[in-house]
């Protein structure tokens, strides 16, 4: 079975192409699952996210396209959510949908994986921004309000890596994650981007298994024809550390599947 359970829309403002495209692609991919999950809503940065008052637009246009495809593809409706202290609103993690990722894409405000801003890591102790993007994954599994972790390194977009292991960096993290039995998503938007390979590292993908943390996969697309890109890489390198099943969800649930 295949699954894909991270994917955007044009209402987060840096995607292009109709709901309906995505739908159509993943179909002509042979995805059997496909999620939607676009930014959710936030009171900081909404120039990267749709608004509160688009949720509703958000939920018909996806259930629309779950209905109208219903006998090719099952479609799901999620967000991601940032997980920022202080911004977390109950509209978002009390959404009736079918899993929430739980992301990190600002520390102390500062996007980091945001171009604009790539000019800061000069200024910035590696090592310690590293350890600062870890400390909020550790706290976002922490919370108990997501099910997926979003690409769980994704502090090495721009290929500013630290000098000290990057396993040592992440430990706690990851069995935070495994304490609050969260999945870890196998994202390709890495092979798009500077680091050139996917979220998380072979390295941390092994942990993954030896802590018996699920995954699941996801093209993270801000267009129809991301979908399904670095499908067969992805999931060679799931079953080369040894894991041969992914997780899905329905209403908060989660099922594991052959892929």
């Amino acid at each position: 079975m295949r699954v894909d359970l991270h994917n955007h829309t044009t209402l987060c403002h840096h995607a292009k192409g109709s709901v309906e495209e995505y739908v159509l692609q993943a179909i002509e991919q042979k995805i059997d699952v496909f999620g939607f999950s676009d930014h959710a809503p936030m009171d900081f940065d909404p120039q990267y996210r749709m608004s509160f008052a688009q949720m509703q637009e958000y939920r018909d246009t996806v259930l629309h396209v779950k209905e109208k495809y219903a006998e090719k593809i099952e479609i799901l409706f999620a967000y991601e959510v940032d997980f920022l202290p202080g911004h977390m609103d109950r509209r978002i993690l009390d959404a009736k949908v079918d899993y929430l990722i739980g992301s990190v894409h600002f520390i102390d405000k500062w996007g980091f994986d945001n171009p604009e801003f790539i000019g800061r890591y000069e200024h910035e102790d590696i090592d310690s921004i590293w350890q600062k993007y870890f400390d909020l994954i550790e706290k976002m599994a922490d919370s108990g309000h997501f099910d997926i972790v979003g690409h769980i390194d994704l502090i090495k977009v721009f290929k500013y890596l630290p000098q000290k292991p990057i396993i040592e960096i992440a430990h706690k993290a990851m069995l935070a994650i495994k304490k609050a039995d969260m999945v870890l998503e196998l994202n390709v938007a890495g092979y798009r981007k500077p680091i050139a390979e996917p979220y998380p590292s072979r390295e941390l993908l092994k942990l993954a298994y030896a802590l018996n943390i699920p995954i699941t996969f996801s093209s993270d697309a801000h267009s129809p024809e991301q979908i399904g890109l670095f499908r067969n890489e992805i999931e060679t390198l799931a079953k080369s550390v040894g894991y041969t099943q992914c997780a899905t969800f329905r209403n908060r649930k989660r099922k594991m599947v052959n892929f």
